[in-house]
Parts: structure tokens; C-alpha cells; sequence
């Protein structure tokens, strides 16, 4: 069964519109399949791809032999009164159109015949995403004449002088009607462009001056187009729109939907001094009666003596009207010479014309030479030869680089020797064995640039199958980050020409039949990583999006959500807890960064690892701009390291000595704390045998940290563990505290923005942050107690503090979002007050 066949691909397509004709050759397979993707397509010797045929092969076609078209999900043929007709299994098509299906055989000219099939039209991403809209004004080169312009919308559109868009002027001007024809000619798209084709009218259609022959030519915006002589000239004016839903512009056949109507969809238009004077249409023709042929209603048409005629464009008729030149004489006159045995005709032409015939000898040797390279190729192909056609074709091609039959054969037989062994590895999922085969080729094909294009094919199904497969099936899930770019590549790769891609196909699949399998599955693929790509990789690139902006307006609190929307619109989406784990990260950072955590900011920069790019990108912007620098937090370690040796000057001293910039504040908080660190430990030296001296080891021990204050927790350990319990209740003490002070705070009500944006420091404020700040200090204390001693924490104190430093952060990062609005002294001191940052004693987490 020949591909699309089966009657379930007619009937989708059917209901779809959307689907590609193919015309299979029969009666000569070498001339590969003819694949038809617009509305309207045009059989003749003049047009493409018959125009490239041998020329043995369309003798018999006539310049406008038939047209194939596409209408209301039903594909047909018409034969445009051709000298040698057109069949549809046998049976002649003559002045109307006839329906074809899949299956059926279409012979053209007696001779070409091929099989028609049908296969649905790939999925088309850009087609998902919106439709083009076209609309054609037409108007008229003439202001004294009264024509209206004409805005079509819809198409295709028949000229002829039985509308009403023209047969409205028959009482002013009954001859220039006249000159029309019923089927005169009409404007259709192709490839979303409009193109103006000739019905062969009487007097003739006319674009910029230049009657048109019997193949279409496509409108170009500005064009001047006429019809029947030099009355009804207009000027086209092009004019595209984008709309995001597909719409339907062709409507049922309707010879009444010709004319003007208010209610026609409205379409953009050129601004004109009379808008209300257009005449718009709104309403298509039908191709069914476009290509009817009726040759006695065409010869009531008048004769327009003033319309210049058809200049021929057919070589083959310009030639036979060209005298022959003499050379050709001779050589037909040698040929009789030499067939009949005049020597004395010899005489008469002398030994000058031998030496032309030895010349023309040559010449036909080395053609027989060429055919005969040509003719063992061909015989090796026939056999079923083909590795060694393969070579002959590439010897014969050295010697003849120019011709591209040596190069056509050169490549079918490549294909065929290689491809079963290459779609063997494909079915296996050996593809670097696949992808090596085809390398193989790729270097056999050198300076055969048609078989180089073949061989690209090959190696995009390759690729595509490799990339499915690796990800486990077509409807695996798209892994974030890491599929989006194998998915662009492969699409691009197609897009670039997608018609040219899938000729080439079908080429391979003519070669070796079992190439059709796997060629519709990667059809099957393909569509499904358009519509991947119209669903998925455009919610990545939202989602991408979403985090830059929630990141650059420093909300990383609402990605969150963001997430678990995502997650939840789109199941085939994974990879997403690898962005929470860099949101995590990342948040942790920029919560410790705003607090002015110096040394837990540190410590997470160190094994800060981000493995997506929006994070990667925002982290980078980070470090440059708001993050410590390299320089200081070198500078910063060597400082905590004395500290922690104990050698407390020259950590003093490097904290002095530490270069200005935005972090200056931040040292200068921690200089000061361990100053006053130094002194609490040499008052407390002092203190031994006072009666409070219990009670300044356990506030000393309380500010202790217990990483970066490490050498003092050890200096006064054995003094606490002998105080344990007087230790443990000043801890229950310090959170009992916190607790209360919370209480007061939340029964006042929280810090409000208005307060805030105060001009001055309120009492309201300074009441509320120190009672947050006080509870903020007091669990912070406590809570380290109860970790220096490694006892367990009270019931709720954990969550007591996650509450009251949730809260402190939050009130830090409202008045810091302020910083272009407040006075940067008031800023400081409001958030001094605050403390979580700046008061010593809340500096460090336990």
C-alpha cells in the first residue's frame, strides 16, 4: 500500500483540511513524487516540477494542461481543454472538474500517470500559535472613469463580467464589459501569497503592461493589474494582519456572495476619501466553478482590437519559427551525403566541411562515451548492484563533475547500498553506529552535493530518533533545561525548509520502500515536538521569565507558588525540584545578605552551587553588584581564623585594615563586637572570687557563638558545665522573656508600612521595634545556651524563634525596599532599632 492510502488518513484529513496530496509516479518511477501542499496546483510543460522532466517526457503535455485543487476537504482535478486530456482511471476529464481519492491514478497527456495519495499535513507550530490574514485592495489606475475600489478578503476570486462587481457598468460602457470574459481570471494563495492566473481569456489579464502567459505570476504589492484592455486597471495593495486563532476565509461556494456586503467580516483597508464607495468581498468563489471550461460561452466574448497579443514564451515554438542556421544545414546535408553515398556532393562541400564533421564525430563519441557510464550505472542499479553503481556512479563523476544525471545516479545508489544497513542500526538503537554509517556515506559523497542533502536527511531522522529514544518515548516528560535546546535544534533544522525536507524524504522513501515506516514515524515524532514546543517549552520560557523578574525585584518569597502552579498545569514538565533546590539556596543567600549576616552569608556563598541558568544568571548579577567580594572575604577569613586561634589583635587588626565599600558597616559592627567581646572576657578574668561573678560567665557565655567565638566557649567551659543548671534556667529564663515580649508586640499589632514611611522616628515605632528587637535578642541568647550545652530545647521555643526572626527579616527588607525614599541617617536608625542585624547581640545564629 502506497503511503497515505488507507482511507482512515482521507476521511481525517477530510475533516481536518489539513493535508498534503501526493502524486506517485507510475508510469516513470524515476521522476520521484510530487508533493502538493497549497489550495490550487498547476499541471503543465511550462510549470514545476515538469519544466525540469527530460523533454521526451512532456511532448505530449500541454502548457495549461489540468490544475489540481483542493475544496471543502475534497481534492480534484480539471483539465483545462488540453490537446491530449486527462484521466481519472481511464476515464477522460472533460468540462468539469472531477473528484479524486486516494488511490485513484491521474494520467496526464496520455502518457504521465501517477497514483494520488493522501497523508494529514505535519503539525505546524507556527499554526498553533496564530494564522496570517491577507486582504488584496484593488484600486482603480482611473479617477474619471467612476470605478470603485475593490477589498478582497476572502479567496480565491473570479473575474468576470457576469458579476456584478463588473457587469455594474455595462450601461456606461458596454463594449469594456464586453471585453471581460465570463472566466477571465482569477487571484488565489499560494503559500499564504496572492497570485493572479489567466483562464485564457479573450483579450487577456495584464500585470504591470505585461499580458500573462498561461502560468500564474504572483501579486506583488503595488502591481498594476488589468482586465481585457486598458478600462478595468487597478493597483493591488497588499496588506497582511496576525491573529492569534485561526480563522476560516473560505466559505461554502455561493455565486451570490460575489457582490458587496455590510455584513461581510470587516478587514483592513487602505484609508481611500469614500471608505462607504468600496465594494468589499467578503465571500470566496469556488475553484468547482472557476475551471469549468465552456468554449461556446467563451466565444460570445468581444474581441478587444486594441489588446496587444500574447508574446509566446514556449522555446520550443520560438524555435521552430527560427531559421536554421547553416550549420545545421550542413550537418543535414552531410547526413544525406553520407547515408546515400553522393561522393560528388562530397566534392561540392569540400574537405573544410570533413573537418567539421571530424569535429562533430568527436563530440558524438564522447557523448556515447558519457551514455555509456551512464548506462552501466543504470545496469548495475537494475541488477540490484548497488554498492558497485556506487562506485561506478563516483568514478563516472570524477570525469564528468558537471552533470547532475551522473549525480542523481551517484546518490540513488549510495541510498540504497547504505540505508537498509543504516536503518538496521536505527531499529537496534545503535545510533553512534548510525550516526558512523552515515558518515561513511557523507565521505563517500564528497563534491556530490545532491546526495550531501539526502545524507543531511538521514542524519536529522537519525538525530531525532537518538533524542526520543534517549528521553524515553515521545510522550516522555520534558526534563527542564536540558531538553529545550535538542528540541529547538531539531526544530529549526526542519523549519529552515520544511517542503525541501520532506521532498527529500519522499526521494528516499521512492529508493527504498522500507524507508516509509520509519520516515512516518518520524513524521509522528516531529509533530509531537512541535506541539512540545508550542505547549511546554513556551511555559519554560514563561517560567524563566516569572523567576527573573520575582528575582530582579527581589521576591523570591513568591516563586513558591509560581512552582507548584507549574507543576500543576503542566505533568510532563520535570526538573522542577531541582529550580526549588536553587530557589532554596538562593533565598537563604539573599535573606542572610539583606540581614547583614555577615559571617552565615559567608559561609553559604562558599557552597553556593546553582545548577539552572535563570539562577545561575541572578546569582552572577548578585555577586557582581550587592555580594562581598572576592578580595574582602579572603580578607574576612584570614580575620576569623586568628579569632579563632585565639591571636584576638591580629583578627582586630585585620578588621581595621579592611578595604571601604558597601560591607564597611557591617565590619565595623563586628570590630566593635569583639572589642567588646575582649572586655567582657578580661572584666570576667577580674571577677573571680566577686559574688556576681556567676552571673557575668553566663551573660558572657549567652553572646558567645559557637564556630566563630570558639576559642572563648572553650576558655570558659569547665567554669559553665559547673554552673549547668544556673545556666539552663538563665536560658528558660531569657526565652520566658522573649516569649512575653512577643506577646506585647503582636498584641499591639505588627509594623505597619505607614509607620515605616515616617519622616522621623515615632514613639509608636520605637516602642514596637524595641520590644521585636528585645524578643529577638533574648530567644537568640537562650536558645545558644541550650546548644552550647547540647540540651534539649524547651517545648515551642524553636518555633517561638523561627516566628519572631521571620517577622524581624521581614520588617528589615520593608524599611530596605524604602532606601530611595527614606533619609539614608533615619533608614540606619530605624533599622537599628529593628536590630537582627545591627545589635551585636542578635548578630549571630545559634
Amino acid at each position: 500500500m502506497n503511503p497515505g492510502e488507507a482511507p482512515i488518513a482521507e476521511m481525517r484529513a477530510a475533516l481536518d483540511k489539513e493535508f498534503d496530496v501526493l502524486l506517485l509516479p507510475v508510469s516513470h518511477p524515476s521522476l520521484g513524487p510530487i508533493r502538493i501542499v497549497d489550495d490550487l496546483f498547476a499541471i503543465g510543460r511550462s510549470e514545476l516540477p515538469f519544466a525540469d522532466y527530460p523533454r521526451d517526457l512532456v511532448t505530449k503535455l500541454s502548457r495549461r494542461q489540468a490544475r489540481i485543487f483542493s475544496e471543502h476537504g475534497a481534492v480534484y482535478v480539471a483539465d483545462l481543454d488540453s490537446k491530449n486530456g486527462t484521466t481519472v482511471n481511464g476515464i477522460a476529464v472533460r468540462q468539469a472538474p472531477s473528484r479524486v481519492r486516494a488511490g485513484d491514478e491521474l494520467c496526464f497527456g496520455g502518457d504521465l500517470t501517477y497514483r494520488v495519495a493522501i497523508e494529514p499535513r505535519p503539525f505546524s507550530s507556527a499554526s498553533a500559535r496564530g494564522v496570517q490574514h491577507l486582504s488584496v485592495t484593488l484600486d482603480p489606475q482611473r479617477t474619471d472613469l467612476g470605478l470603485e475600489p475593490i477589498e478582497l478578503a476572502a479567496f480565491p476570486f473570479l473575474v468576470s463580467k457576469t458579476d456584478d462587481l463588473f457587469a455594474r457598468y455595462k450601461d456606461r460602457y458596454p463594449h469594456q464589459v464586453n471585453y471581460i470574459s465570463r472566466r477571465h481570471a482569477h487571484i488565489f494563495l499560494k503559500s499564504g501569497e496572492p497570485w493572479v492566473e489567466d483562464l485564457g481569456s479573450t483579450n487577456g489579464t495584464f500585470v504591470n503592461g505585461k499580458r500573462l502567459g498561461e502560468s500564474a505570476v504572483a501579486l506583488q504589492n503595488g502591481d498594476v493589474i488589468g482586465f481585457g484592455g486598458d478600462h478595468f486597471v487597478y493597483r493591488a495593495v497588499l496588506q497582511k494582519s496576525f491573529e492569534i486563532e485561526p480563522t476560516i476565509t473560505q466559505a461554502m461556494p455561493s455565486q451570490a456572495g460575489l457582490a458587496a456586503s455590510a455584513s461581510a467580516a470587516p478587514v483592513a483597508s487602505m484609508p481611500m476619501e469614500d471608505p462607504d464607495k468600496t465594494t468589499f468581498v467578503g465571500a470566496a468563489h469556488s475553484f468547482l466553478d472557476i475551471f469549468c471550461v465552456d468554449r461556446a460561452l467563451q466565444r460570445e466574448d468581444e474581441v478587444n482590437e486594441d489588446s496587444p497579443p500574447l508574446t509566446p514564451d514556449d522555446p520550443t515554438e520560438t524555435e521552430s519559427r527560427r531559421p536554421r542556421r547553416r550549420w545545421q544545414l550542413l550537418m543535414r546535408e552531410l547526413t544525406r551525403t553520407f547515408a546515400g553515398g553522393d561522393r560528388t556532393t562530397i566534392r561540392r562541400i569540400g574537405w573544410g566541411a570533413l573537418g567539421v564533421l571530424v569535429v562533430v564525430g568527436g563530440i558524438s563519441v564522447a557523448l556515447y562515451m558519457r551514455g555509456a557510464a551512464e548506462r552501466e550505472v543504470k545496469s548495475l542499479l537494475a541488477a540490484g548492484q548497488y554498492e558497485q553503481a556506487a562506485d561506478a556512479a563516483v568514478s563516472s563523476m570524477r570525469r564528468h563533475p558537471a552533470s547532475d544525471t551522473i549525480r542523481s545516479l551517484a546518490s540513488e545508489a549510495l541510498i540504497k547500498a547504505r540505508v537498509p544497513g543504516w536503518l538496521a542500526a536505527l531499529q537496534a538503537k545503535q545510533f553512534d553506529r548510525a550516526a558512523a554509517l552515515v558518515e561513511g556515506m557523507r565521505t563517500k559523497s564528497q563534491g556530490n552535493p545532491d546526495a550531501i542533502a539526502l545524507i543531511d536527511q538521514l542524519k536529522w531522522v537519525g538525530d531525532l530518533e537518538r533524542f526520543v529514544v534517549g528521553r524515553g518515548g515521545p510522550d516522555a516528560p520534558i526534563r527542564i533545561y536540558r531538553d529545550e535546546g535538542p528540541i529547538d535544534d531539531l526544530l529549526k533544522r526542519w523549519n529552515d525548509d520544511a517542503k525541501g525536507h520532506q521532498r527529500i524524504l519522499d526521494r528516499i522513501a521512492s529508493y527504498v520502500p522500507e524507508f516509509t515506516e520509519p520516515y512516518a514515524l518520524a513524521m509522528s515524532q516531529l509533530r509531537r515536538l512541535q506541539s512540545d514546543d508550542t505547549l511546554y517549552l513556551a511555559a519554560i520560557d514563561r517560567l524563566n521569565a516569572s523567576i527573573a523578574t520575582e528575582l530582579g525585584r527581589d521576591k523570591p518569597d513568591a516563586l513558591p507558588a509560581v512552582l507548584d502552579d507549574y507543576a500543576q498545569r503542566y505533568p510532563r514538565l520535570a526538573g522542577l525540584d531541582t529550580v526549588r533546590d536553587d530557589l532554596r539556596r538562593y533565598t537563604a543567600i539573599f535573606n542572610e545578605m539583606t540581614a547583614r549576616h555577615l559571617t552565615a552569608l559567608l559561609a553559604l556563598i562558599k557552597q553556593a552551587n546553582f545548577k539552572t541558568p535563570p539562577f545561575q544568571t541572578q546569582y552572577k548579577a548578585l555577586s557582581a553588584s550587592r555580594l562581598p567580594s572576592a578580595d574582602v572575604i579572603a580578607k574576612h577569613d584570614a580575620v576569623s581564623a586568628a579569632w579563632q586561634s585565639g591571636d584576638s589583635q591580629q583578627a582586630l587588626a585585620g578588621l581595621q585594615a579592611m578595604p571601604a565599600g558597601a560591607w564597611s558597616d557591617v565590619m565595623a559592627d563586628e570590630l566593635s563586637h569583639k572589642k567588646a567581646l575582649l572586655g567582657q572576657y578580661a572584666d570576667l578574668q577580674k571577677s573571680r572570687g566577686s559574688a556576681d561573678r556567676d552571673d557575668k560567665l553566663l551573660a558572657f557565655y549567652a553572646r558567645l557563638d559557637p564556630v566563630e567565638d570558639a576559642y572563648y566557649v572553650r576558655a570558659v567551659q569547665s567554669d559553665v558545665n559547673a554552673l549547668r543548671d544556673r545556666a539552663l534556667g538563665r536560658a528558660q529564663d531569657l526565652i520566658d522573656r522573649a516569649q512575653g515580649l512577643w506577646r506585647q508586640y503582636r498584641a499591639n499589632g505588627s509594623i505597619g508600612g505607614t509607620q515605616r514611611l515616617e519622616s522621623g522616628i515615632s514613639e509608636g515605632f520605637r516602642n514596637q521595634a524595641r520590644l521585636l528587637s528585645g524578643a529577638n535578642t533574648s530567644v537568640q541568647q537562650g536558645m545558644r545556651i541550650y546548644t552550647q550545652l547540647k540540651a534539649p530545647h524547651p517545648e515551642g521555643s524553636d518555633q517561638l524563634q523561627q516566628d519572631i526572626e521571620a517577622e524581624t527579616q521581614l520588617q528589615r527588607r520593608s524599611l530596605q525596599e524604602l532606601r530611595m525614599v527614606l533619609e539614608a541617617g533615619l533608614l540606619k536608625s530605624k533599622l537599628a532599632l529593628i536590630g537582627g542585624s545591627d545589635e551585636s547581640e542578635a548578630r549571630q545564629s545559634p
